[in-house]
């Protein structure tokens, strides 16, 4: 039935980027972009109602930064998450990472749970700054992958993020909440809010959804207080810079790009350097929104990628997959088989005698381009310690 329902997804990313023609998928394109003028319309309505306040944001009385996008994936969020609660966690600020849990696994209810319609279940604590406590099925591949390379910060996965929040504060005394692709969740009030736009394709193909990637139009730009180009490779932003003014005249911009750092056995946890990469016929494996961009990157690195494999975003591979792909590289005679990070915590372990052709993950870390003294200011902000109030002040 997940395969099904894949194959399902496959067919619709296709259509709407125009990969698949003919009648029908012209048709279907057509019933789309109908559907996506009514969703631009609701998404307008709903910004509409919390700026007249007659839907309520809720303030939970510590600092609150969204660090989102416009598009559905693909512009490298996580690292930059990762990245954040690490600065603010240097400069002394007590960090939780509040997720949705994209496409996790949800718990097992009892009969009797489900009768209890008015009980409120806790979120899924990933970790608790000590220890990680679920794995990727059960907390989603991001937020596992942020617990896992991050100690000493909270995660938690709840798609009620004012609820989670709470359980934060109450529990930990945290005084930063990072809400992980948190732009559109505005039940929460933000302080600051962060967005990140890839430089390969800023806005997917200028269509909302369903008929596009967008899940909002560009001009809503203007909510951002910081504005993170993603995925440079050295071209100018010249154009795209132009364009974001329209839109927002005050945000900072930042350009990054991802650095990789190392590759890492997948089984073995064995590290080995980029440069093993150089000459080397290998398989390419991914489930990522933007596969092209990581394939892109192992041949800048000097691999020649001889065969891949993609899979819909979020996959989560059975063992016969991965054998099935290793198989084919040994038949190929290919040196290794590469992945991403976030793919590598989605795979099954496996025996060592059925990994013929060792599997490496790529290690990456955001790298800041251009406006290194405005990163340096953002976190610098954040962290300076408020000044203490004075006896008749506090007490007036």
């Amino acid at each position: 039935m997940g395969r099904r329902l894949e194959r399902l997804a496959e067919f619709g990313i296709d259509v709407v980027l125009e990969r698949r023609h003919g009648v029908r998928a012209s048709i279907l394109r057509g019933i789309l972009y109908a559907l996506s003028f009514v969703y631009e319309r609701l998404v307008q309505l709903r910004l509409y109602f919390y700026r007249k306040r007659i839907f309520r944001e809720r303030a939970l009385g510590c600092l609150v930064i969204s660090i989102g996008n416009l598009t559905v994936g693909g512009t490298g969020k996580t690292p930059i998450v990762e990245k954040f609660a690490r600065a603010l966690q240097a400069g002394g600020r007590r960090v939780a990472i509040l997720s949705r849990g994209y496409k996790s696994v949800p718990r097992r209810r009892s009969w009797l749970s489900r009768l209890r319609r008015a009980a409120v279940e806790p979120p899924r604590i990933v970790s608790d700054g000590k220890s990680l406590l679920l794995n990727s099925l059960t907390a989603g591949d991001e937020p596992y992958m942020l617990a896992h390379n991050l100690k000493d910060v909270i995660v938690l996965v709840d798609k009620n993020r004012v609820k989670s929040g709470r359980v934060a504060i109450d529990k930990w005394q945290v005084d930063t909440l990072l809400l992980d692709d948190g732009f559109q969740y505005l039940h929460l009030k933000h302080r600051l809010d962060m967005v990140l736009v890839d430089r390969q394709a800023p806005f997917g193909n200028e269509f909302l959804l369903p008929r596009g990637m967008l899940r909002e139009a560009p001009r809503n730009l203007r909510r951002a207080s910081y504005i993170f180009i993603t995925k440079n490779t050295g071209e100018s932003n010249d154009a795209l810079v132009k364009r974001i003014r329209r839109y927002n005249r005050t945000a900072e911009i930042i350009e990054c790009g991802h650095k990789p750092l190392y590759l890492q056995n997948v089984f073995t946890g064995e590290q080995v350097p980029l440069e093993s990469l150089r000459g080397e016929f290998i398989g390419s494996l991914c489930a990522i929104a933007a596969p092209e961009s990581f394939e892109r990157a192992l041949g800048n690195l000097g691999a020649h990628v001889d065969l891949t494999k993609r899979y819909i975003d979020h996959h989560y591979y059975t063992e016969g997959e991965l054998i099935t792909f290793i198989q084919r590289c040994m038949r190929r005679d290919l040196a290794m088989i590469a992945t991403t990070e976030k793919d590598a915590v989605r795979m099954p372990r496996l025996a060592e005698v059925e990994v013929k052709v060792p599997i490496y993950f790529m290690r990456v870390e955001i790298e800041i381009l251009s406006g290194h003294e405005t990163w340096e200011h953002c976190v610098a902000r954040i962290c300076k310690p408020q000044p203490m109030l004075s006896p008749e002040r506090f007490f007036a």
